[in-house]
């Protein structure tokens, strides 16, 4: 498998820095047994090393947790207290990569996930979408990944119980990334 993967085209060995302005950090989350609520992360950073054998490639990641959006700001500014993310005590969320397998045509990319003072090994579904010129002279590469985890595991373990039943807020949290990188000057 390890010879497949080196047959990607336009693949570079390198250090890769995420590029915010064209990437995206979201999430979902059940609300009120009924519906979906979406929210994204304004502010994050990480970089991606990429190593002449694929699945020796690197990643770490942080992101601001202040930065929430979920198109409210009551909800967010809740989500930022002590019941949710406790910002003022736990700024960022981070990952940090511990192994990379080939998946078919795509890859499981395991890794740290610490949020709340708590470390969690996650595993992320990724998708490598390609690698090419930009246009100012630099090469991108463009990742989307996805995982689910429970928050509760992680410290966010409010309990909203509704009337006749359910919660307010559901367990698991669906994270999407649409990660665009650029390749760091020599």
């Amino acid at each position: 498998m390890t010879l497949a993967t080196t047959t990607i085209p336009n693949y570079l060995a390198g250090t890769w820095s995420i590029d915010p302005t064209h990437s995206d950090v979201s999430f979902s989350v059940r609300h009120m047994m009924v519906s979906k609520v979406k929210g994204r992360f304004g502010s994050f950073s990480g970089a991606i090393v990429t190593a002449e054998n694929p699945l020796d490639s690197t990643v770490t990641a942080e992101i601001d947790l202040s930065s929430i959006d979920t198109n409210n700001a009551q909800r967010d500014d809740h989500i930022r207290s002590r019941d949710f993310f406790e910002v003022d005590k736990y700024p960022t969320m981070t990952f940090t990569s511990t192994s990379v397998q080939a998946d078919g045509e795509d890859y499981l990319v395991t890794g740290d996930l610490s949020l709340k003072g708590i470390t969690k090994s996650v595993t992320l579904k990724l998708e490598l979408n390609g690698i090419g010129p930009d246009a100012f002279g630099g090469t991108r590469a463009g990742f989307s990944a996805s995982t689910e985890i429970s928050r509760k595991e992680f410290g966010v373990d409010i309990d909203m119980p509704m009337d006749g039943g359910g919660v307010v807020i559901g367990d698991k949290i669906s994270i999407a990334l649409e990660i665009e990188a650029v390749l760091d000057a020599a």
